[in-house]
């Protein structure tokens, strides 16, 4: 097994011309993106970055993220693309605990990195083109081979606990998962991928973003998602396939100008994150009338899409995230580890070659993850019918999904306590028909101590990423708790919401 320049040069060779990426204005040839690719990895190699070292990304989409992807790959470097929606204190926790060796970030983003160091800002012309970086030489090194175990990126996610875990992903993992979604979909050279959700998620990049490059595709690549956007751009260049997150399809859906786009190039489309309704099933092809709505379940553990729904099955198996693909292993199984049979709810557990090794730097919270057969434990109740096909019924362990970003509540809950007039705290979702959900803090005050919705707030925001930070705040005497004490965040949702 090569790095990812490997392929790249295969197209630079094979179709110089072709379209490999749109950026903007700009119309990128394969020959072009390898041409960038590798003058950055040597820029890279002159500042010291070499096999194994990590490289942060806290950028925006742009044609430099590409191209610093691909450079970091040729190095045999580890690509670490990090949030860019996060606060300071979350970033510089993630920079040190990953031991990054180089942070490439926006300009808009320098307040918070301005702490770490050493950091490189990008403005908007090297967005556009990293050969206008000061000091490129020109220098292209020789690609460095990694093997199916070596470590090609690093994803810090979300979990249950107060600090987020960085999930390895190895060129075994990601080629698997390039394959699988070959086959599930046909790629090909003649793919014409929309990217308008952000690179640092995998949904962005990896479903099926990097499988369409791979197979010599094109992406279109936006900087920021808008629906005028977005459907513009399938339009102008006939593109063919997408990932939306939930929120994006359904802005996309009541979009009032969505009348005036061509979008019958449209083939599929993949959503997920949340179990998806009926009626937006039925919505979907008033929008892309000549496409399938691909319902799938993953997560970054696996690179994402485990599961898609087969064509012609979305309205007989309503309500399931479909089968899983041809490399992935799919049970449900007890605490105890034991494979239930077809109806019987429990954990949805994974095996396979795309699956990650664990977590870096966490040796704990690894074999937290793996039974002792070596089937991940994903946190998440499923049910399987008799014919595989997989049912969500609840959701990661104290999870919220809102505009397609997991976010532990346990995270916030870890912030609100930091307010002395707060006693009790519990982080929950409200279903909202937009985002999925909503966050809603439900505190309990110290007797005789105000608690004011715009105080924790204000505390919050300082302290966590804009989007972690409760839309309400309510006041409560007391939480649910069970005889060991333990929240019963289920029932508070249903006092609260139902």
């Amino acid at each position: 097994m090569h790095n990812l320049t490997s392929f790249l040069a295969y197209h630079a060779r094979m179709r110089p011309d072709a379209t490999a990426l749109v950026y903007g204005d700009l119309r990128i040839s394969w020959d072009d993106l390898h041409d960038r690719a590798l003058r950055l990895a040597g820029w890279l190699q002159d500042r010291s970055i070499a096999a194994d070292d990590i490289v942060a990304l806290v950028m925006k989409n742009s044609a430099a993220f590409v191209e610093a992807a691909f450079a970091v790959s040729h190095l045999g470097a580890v690509l670490l693309p990090v949030n860019y929606r996060l606060a300071a204190a979350e970033i510089t926790h993630i920079y040190r605990h990953s031991g990054a060796r180089l942070i490439l970030a926006d300009e808009e983003f320098s307040d918070r990195v301005q702490d770490l160091d050493p950091v490189v800002l990008f403005g908007p012309v090297m967005q556009s083109d990293s050969r206008h970086l000061s000091g490129l030489n020109g220098t292209k090194p020789p690609p460095v081979p990694r093997g199916p175990n070596a470590m090609y990126r690093l994803v810090y996610t979300s979990g249950t606990t107060d600090r987020p875990k960085g999930v390895m992903h190895s060129y075994g993992n990601v080629f698997w998962k390039c394959a699988d979604q070959v086959m599930a979909l046909g790629l090909s050279t003649t793919d014409r991928l929309l990217v308008a959700g952000p690179l640092y998620h995998v949904g962005a990049s990896d479903l099926p973003g990097l499988g369409v490059l791979w197979m010599g595709g094109m992406w279109h690549l936006l900087r920021d998602f808008t629906p005028d956007a977005a459907l513009a751009a399938i339009a102008t260049n006939r593109l063919t396939g997408l990932w939306f997150a939930p929120v994006m399809l359904n802005m996309s859906l009541a979009h009032e100008g969505r009348e005036r786009f061509d979008l019958s190039s449209v083939r599929w489309v993949i959503g997920g994150g949340e179990r998806t309704p009926e009626s937006r099933i039925h919505a979907f092809n008033t929008l892309f009338p000549r496409a399938r709505y691909i319902d799938a379940y993953g997560l970054t553990e696996s690179c994402g899409g485990d599961t898609f729904m087969e064509p012609g099955r979305e309205f007989e198996k309503i309500g399931s995230v479909g089968r899983p693909l041809a490399h992935v292993s799919v049970e449900i199984r007890d605490d105890a580890g034991q494979t239930l049979r077809p109806g019987e709810t429990g954990e949805i557990c994974l095996f396979g070659a795309r699956i990650t090794k664990g977590y870096w730097r966490d040796p704990d919270r690894t074999a937290a993850a793996f039974h002792a057969d070596g089937w991940f434990r994903t946190g998440d109740i499923g049910v399987m019918d008799t014919e595989g096909f997989l049912y969500l019924t609840d959701r990661k362990k104290d999870m919220i999904i809102s505009g397609g970003e997991n976010i532990a509540s346990s995270e916030i809950e870890r912030v609100l306590y930091e307010i002395p007039e707060i006693a009790e705290a519990a982080v929950i979702g409200r279903p909202d028909a937009t985002w999925g959900e909503r966050l809603v803090a439900v505190v309990v005050a110290r007797p005789g101590y105000p608690v004011t919705s715009e105080a924790v707030i204000a505390h919050c925001r300082a302290n966590l990423a804009g989007f972690k930070v409760p839309d309400d705040v309510l006041t409560v005497d007391e939480l649910p708790r069970n005889p060991s004490g333990k929240v019963l965040k289920r029932l508070l949702r249903e006092s609260l919401f139902d």
